[in-house]
């Protein structure tokens, strides 16, 4: 939503020897976004953005409260002066319209009967308005568009005598019932719109949205209805967007506004017409409020906003940033007792109240410190998906496919005994009659409905079943995958798994020669079980991983690992060992820290040659220091291991 201020009627409500400028700049660093500055006539214009979950500061006096809290909290003088009405209703004269209305839909209407003169505005009121972009009609239509500006609350004016009606009822409209608005336009209703209907069934009105053509102010009108309604604003945003009706009353309407700034819209409204149409009071005033709204109560203690804001703000600043901010505060001790407004709907919480003092005590001032890590401990992401979605992410990356398969599959497909298995009581077919307790089954046959292609590589995340006695299922997410391709490679599978769980900060994997029939490794992450890397053909290897447990050791923090300043040593170590290839390789590197790296370089039958990277961050090596790291490590193999080294 955008507003257009002239600042010469900004300045009635804001007392304040500030520049232009310099009111837009401190509003846009604290409040609501000044676009820009226009200029017309010699005069600034403010074209403000103001957020949908802010009616409030669709007025005159809505910017000049912000700005002046603003202001004052910059350092710069300045005085709020509210709209203030001297108003003598005569109270002789009974109100001559019955008005009934439903309660659900309407809030609030403040209504008067007033003779007036139709005319010219002045020239003040026609530059005003047009400077905020509302094209000026007549002094009486004028009126309710200067107050819709100036106090936030749309307003609407009838021709009395040609609505000529003893009773207006404001209700829902049929679905069909069609209306002709002021602009000449025709439209048929869908139903649960907020009408006004007179005694002969007449819609008169489309309240909070458009008048009708029937009611209309005329230059030959001589006595109005003005009326000010409150209404649902759901149901104006559905009338208003099911017909296509986007005036600035529906816009500001549909957001909810404070039905206790109607009597204050009307009465600057009666003033305005005095003074401008010759106006004279010839009714009491109607005020129906069936739902009258009361302040909310915010108890909250000047130790959580200074942890939430990061900066010691003292409690009497707190208190001084909500009283010019319209706020009705008091100081208990160490806390605010604080009653919201009703204008201010969008202030439900003790952070949103945070959130107010901070933006107007100045997020400049708030010191720009990283916030200190008192703790080596990994930080645990209470939400799983961040990881799941991560790990989906690296298989991406990799060139993997995410798969999606049922939950269900048959009998032949199930591993392990059909005893252990949870049945479903009314399966679809006998395809699908069982819980799974393994992911690759179903995967495998996602890749038997693939077999003409040479290349698959898919996986997924999903859970496993396990039957429990008198209780629910017991559900597990693992994290399964398959490549099929010619010659498939088991250390390009081990591989994979050791970047994947890697990127998620998962290290240290321990593989072991499989518990499980045919070729493949025993995952493990200290002696905790992972999972399987299986060897089903030449071409097809499948893994499968319980995610549940790699959960626990997930750790996104990095640490910074300083350039190397001296010059590494390579040299390979060959042996003949039964030994499974990742202990040797973890046996190799616990001898000495200056070991870095060591990797499979080549294998045949028992036989492997491990490549070792010798490097120190503090000195060079020598060979002789080399030499003697060497002869601990064949040692160690020789004695420990009863691994034969090849010379």
């Amino acid at each position: 939503m955008n507003i257009l201020i002239p600042t010469s009627w900004l300045r009635e409500h804001l007392a304040t020897k500030a520049s232009d400028e310099m009111i837009a700049e401190i509003l846009s660093a604290s409040s609501v976004s000044v676009e820009k500055i226009r200029k017309r006539n010699d005069e600034s214009i403010y074209d403000i953005e103001v957020t949908t979950n802010r009616p409030d500061l669709m007025s005159i006096s809505g910017i000049a409260r912000e700005a002046n809290a603003a202001l004052i909290s910059h350092g710069i003088e300045s005085k709020f002066s509210p709209i203030s009405i001297n108003q003598t209703i005569n109270k002789g004269n009974s109100f001559p319209i019955d008005v009934k209305s439903d309660s659900k839909i309407v809030n609030r209407i403040c209504a008067i009967i007033m003779a007036i003169r139709v005319g010219r505005s002045p020239k003040l009121f026609i530059d005003r308005l047009e400077a905020c972009g509302i094209r000026s009609l007549n002094n009486v239509i004028d009126v309710t568009n200067y107050v819709m500006r100036e106090v936030g609350h749309p307003t609407h004016v009838f021709d009395l005598d040609r609505l000529n009606t003893n009773y207006l009822t404001i209700t829902r409209s049929e679905k069909g019932e069609q209306l002709t608005t002021l602009d000449g336009k025709t439209y048929t209703l869908l139903g649960d719109d907020i009408i006004a209907k007179d005694e002969n069934g007449r819609i008169v009105d489309l309240l909070g949205i458009l008048g009708t053509q029937n009611s209309v102010v005329t230059d030959q009108t001589k006595r109005i209805l003005f009326f000010v309604d409150n209404n649902n604003p759901a149901n104006i945003r559905n009338t208003s967007m099911n017909l296509g009706i986007r005036t600035d009353a529906a816009i500001l309407n549909e957001k909810g506004i404070d039905p206790n700034i109607a009597m204050t819209a009307l009465l600057r409204g009666i003033e305005l017409y005095q003074d401008l149409a010759d106006g004279k009071i010839e009714s009491e005033i109607l005020d129906i409020y069936p739902n009258k709204t009361t302040n909310r109560q915010i108890s909250i203690s000047n130790e959580k906003i200074s942890d939430v804001i990061g900066a010691g703000i003292p409690l009497n600043v707190s208190k001084k940033i909500l009283d010019s901010l319209g706020f009705i505060v008091e100081m208990d001790k160490d806390r605010l007792e604080i009653q919201i407004p009703v204008t201010r709907a969008d202030v439900r919480i003790e952070e949103d109240i945070i959130e107010e003092i901070a933006r107007i005590y100045g997020y400049h001032k708030i010191p720009s410190v990283i916030p200190g890590f008192f703790s080596t401990k990994s930080y645990k992401y209470h939400d799983s998906f961040y990881f799941e979605q991560r790990v989906k992410n690296a298989m991406k990356y990799l060139g993997f496919t995410e798969a999606y398969t049922y939950s269900l599959v048959s009998e032949e497909k199930y591993e392990g005994p059909i005893e252990s298995a949870l049945k479903i009581k009314n399966p679809l077919s006998i395809d699908m009659a069982y819980l799974r307790n393994s992911l690759v089954p179903s995967l495998l046959q996602a890749v038997e409905e693939n077999k003409k292609r040479d290349l698959i590589q898919i996986f997924e995340i999903s859970n496993i079943y396990e039957k429990r006695k008198s209780e629910l299922p017991k559900e597990t997410l693992f994290f399964a995958g398959i490549l099929k391709e010619q010659s498939a490679d088991f250390y390009k599978v081990k591989g994979l798994i050791i970047e994947v769980l890697k990127d998620i900060g998962v290290k240290d994997l321990i593989f072991k020669n499989t518990k499980k029939a045919g070729a493949g490794s025993s995952i493990y992450l200290g002696k905790e079980y992972l999972g399987e890397i299986e060897v089903l053909d030449t071409n097809l290897i499948d893994f499968e991983l319980n995610f549940e447990i790699i959960l626990k050791f997930t750790n996104v923090k990095k640490t910074y690992k300083p350039f190397a300043k001296f010059p590494a040593i390579h040299e390979d170590i060959s042996v003949i060992s039964t030994l499974n290839t990742q202990n040797l390789i973890n046996e190799i590197q616990s001898v000495n820290r200056i070991i870095s790296d060591v990797y499979l370089k080549d294998e045949y039958n028992e036989s492997r040659t491990f490549h070792i990277t010798y490097q120190d961050f503090e000195k060079n090596l020598t060979k002789d220091d080399v030499a003697s790291i060497r002869a601990k490590i064949i040692n160690h193999l020789k004695e420990g291991l009863q691994v034969q080294i090849r010379e």
